[in-house]
C-alpha cells in the first residue's frame, strides 16, 4: 500500500494504457459506427490538445532559464557533446536495424503478392533540401511567424517539351517550427546569462513561468490514464482488418519492435552503466510516466512536458542539462526512426527482390541516419523520409503506404526509444560535465557571498542599532562591548576596558 500511495498516478496511467487496449480489441467485434469511435476518440483528443498547448511555453522558459543559468563556453560544451551523442546513437541504431534485417529477412515475394502493390502517390523529395530546409527552420527571418509556420522546399510541376521538370520554391506549412524557437531561446537566455545582476528580474520571470507550466502539467497528469486509454482504444478500433494486418506484416513488426527493445534495454543501459557507473534499469523506472506518455501520443514533443517532471523529480538529473538536452532531443534526435527507416527500406526491397550489395546497405543506413535528424516530432513522419531512402536505392516508392495499416502501432514503440535517447542523452552529458558544472557552483556561491559582504553596513558600525533615552536610532560602536548578568567585579573591569557609557 505505502507503494501503490507513493506510485498511484504511475500505476493509473499502467491500467490506462492496459485498458486502452483491452477495450480497443473487445469492441472491435461490436462493429462500432464511426460516429461512436469518434466519441471514444474525443477525451484523448482533449488530452493531447493540452499536452501540445503546453509544449511551446515550457521549451521556451526551461530554454531560457537552463542556457541563462550557465555561461557561453559551458553551453557550447554542452551543445557539442548533445549533438555527438544524438549523432552516435542514431547511426548505432540504424545499424542494429540493418543487422536484424538482414538476419530475419522479413520481406519476401509472397508477401507482396498477398497485399499487393501499394498506391503512395509519386512524390518529388531530395535529402539535400530536406537539411537546406533545416537550416531555414533553425535561422526563422519571423520569430513570430515560428511559432505556428514551418519553412519548406515546395516543388511545383512543369511541361516544358513534353518532359516533367520540377520548379522549386520555398513555402510555408502550419505546425511550429520548434528548431527556429530553440534557436532563439538559447542564443537569448546564454546573452541574459552574460549581462549579470541587471538580467536577474527577466530570467526570474522566465523561471516563474517555468514553474507555473510545471505545476499545470502535474494537473494535466492526473487525467493522463483517461487519455491514454482513449488514444489507444480508438487507434485499435480503426484499423480495418486487424487481425489479417498484423499476420501478413508479422515478420516485420517483429524486426523492428525487437531492435526498437534491443536498443533500449540493452545499449542504452550499457551507455548509460559505462558513463556514470550506477543502474540503469533504475533510471528506466523513472521515466515509465513519461515512456507511456510517449508510446500513446506518438510524438516526443507532446510527452516533453511529462519527460520533464520524470527526469527532475524521479532521476534527480541536474535541470540545468535537462532543460538544454531534451527540447533539442524532441526535435532532432530520433533513433528510433533511424532503425525504423533502415528496417522498412530493406524491408520494400526484399518484398520486391531487389537485390542489395555492401554499397547499397551503407547508403541505407547513412540515409536514414541524416533524414531522422532531419525528421519532424510528428507522428508517421518517418514514412515521409523513407521516400528519401527508397529513392536513393531505387526501390518503389509507392510501397511506403502498405506500412501505414501497422504505422499505429510501430510508429509507438519507435517513439518511447526517441523519448528514451534524449533522457539517456541528458544523464551522460550531465556526468560528463560534472566538473565544470561543480566549478561554476563554486563559483556562483563565490559571487553570492561577495555580493552579501557588500550589502554590508559600514564597519566600524553595529549591524542592529539600538534605541537612546528620547527614542531615536541610535549606531553602536563595534569595539562596544555588552556584558549581560554581570557582577560588580565585572561591572568595574568592563569601564575600564570601556569609558563610553553602556546602551
Amino acid at each position: 500500500m505505502a507503494w501503490l500511495r507513493e506510485n498511484l498516478l504511475l500505476f493509473l496511467t499502467f491500467s490506462g494504457v492496459v485498458s486502452g487496449f483491452v477495450l480497443g480489441l473487445g469492441l472491435r467485434n461490436l462493429e462500432l459506427e464511426s460516429k461512436t469511435i469518434l466519441l471514444i476518440a474525443y477525451p484523448g483528443e482533449l488530452f493531447m490538445r493540452l499536452l501540445k498547448l503546453m509544449i511551446l511555453p515550457l521549451i521556451i522558459a526551461s530554454l531560457v532559464t537552463g542556457a541563462a543559468s550557465l555561461n557561453a563556453k559551458m553551453n557550447g560544451m554542452i551543445a557539442m557533446r548533445t549533438i555527438v551523442f544524438f549523432m552516435a546513437t542514431s547511426l548505432l541504431a540504424a545499424c542494429v536495424g540493418l543487422i536484424l534485417v538482414i538476419i530475419i529477412h522479413p520481406g519476401t515475394p509472397e508477401i507482396k503478392a498477398v497485399v499487393g502493390s501499394g498506391n503512395q502517390e509519386e512524390r518529388k523529395i531530395e535529402i539535400l533540401d530536406n537539411f537546406l530546409d533545416l537550416g531555414r527552420n533553425v535561422v526563422p527571418d519571423n520569430l513570430f511567424q515560428a511559432t505556428f509556420q514551418t519553412a519548406g522546399t515546395k516543388y511545383e510541376e512543369q511541361e516544358v517539351n513534353n518532359t516533367t521538370l520540377y520548379k522549386k520554391a520555398l513555402a510555408y506549412r502550419s505546425g511550429t517550427n520548434t528548431l527556429g524557437i530553440i534557436f532563439f531561446c538559447l542564443t537569448f537566455g546564454t546573452v541574459l546569462g552574460s549581462i549579470g545582476r541587471k538580467a536577474e528580474p527577466v530570467v526570474n520571470f522566465f523561471r516563474i513561468i517555468d514553474e507555473v507550466i510545471m505545476k499545470m502539467v502535474n494537473g494535466i497528469m492526473w487525467i493522463s490514464p483517461v487519455g491514454i486509454s482513449s488514444v489507444i482504444c480508438a487507434k485499435i478500433l480503426g484499423v480495418a482488418n486487424l487481425s489479417s494486418v498484423m499476420s501478413q506484416l508479422g515478420m516485420f513488426i517483429l524486426t523492428v519492435c525487437s531492435g526498437i527493445f534491443i536498443f533500449q534495454f540493452v545499449i542504452y543501459q550499457a551507455i548509460y552503466f559505462f558513463f556514470i557507473r550506477k543502474n540503469p534499469f533504475k533510471f528506466w523506472w523513472g521515466l515509465f510516466q513519461a515512456w507511456m506518455t510517449a508510446f500513446a501520443t506518438a510524438s516526443t514533443a507532446a510527452a516533453l512536458p511529462i519527460t520533464f517532471r520524470c527526469m527532475d523529480e524521479k532521476n534527480k538529473v541536474d535541470p540545468r542539462i535537462s532543460k538544454f538536452v531534451l527540447p533539442i532531443g524532441a526535435t532532432v534526435n530520433m533513433d528510433g526512426t533511424a532503425l525504423f527507416v533502415t528496417v522498412a527500406s530493406i524491408f520494400i526491397a526484399q518484398m520486391n527482390d531487389i537485390p542489395l550489395n555492401a554499397g547499397s546497405y551503407a547508403t541505407v543506413v547513412l540515409t536514414a541516419t541524416a533524414a531522422s535528424i532531419a525528421s519532424a516530432s510528428v507522428p508517421s513522419a518517418a514514412l515521409v523520409l523513407m521516400m528519401i531512402v527508397l529513392t536513393a536505392i531505387e526501390a518503389p516508392v509507392a510501397d511506403v503506404s502498405l506500412l501505414w495499416a501497422i504505422d499505429w502501432f510501430v510508429d509507438r514503440c519507435r517513439t518511447t526509444n526517441n523519448m528514451m535517447g534524449d533522457c539517456y542523452c541528458a544523464a551522460v552529458v550531465e556526468a560528463l560535465s560534472r566538473k565544470e558544472l561543480d566549478a561554476m557552483d563554486q563559483l556562483n556561491e563565490k559571487i553570492r557571498v561577495e555580493e552579501e559582504e557588500k550589502m554590508m553596513p559600514v564597519r566600524g558600525m553595529h549591524k542592529s542599532p539600538s534605541t537612546s533615552s528620547n527614542g531615536s536610532r541610535v549606531a553602536v560602536p563595534d569595539e562596544v562591548i555588552v556584558v549581560e548578568n554581570s557582577t560588580d567585579e565585572e561591572d568595574e573591569e568592563t569601564k575600564a576596558l570601556n569609558p563610553l557609557p553602556l546602551v
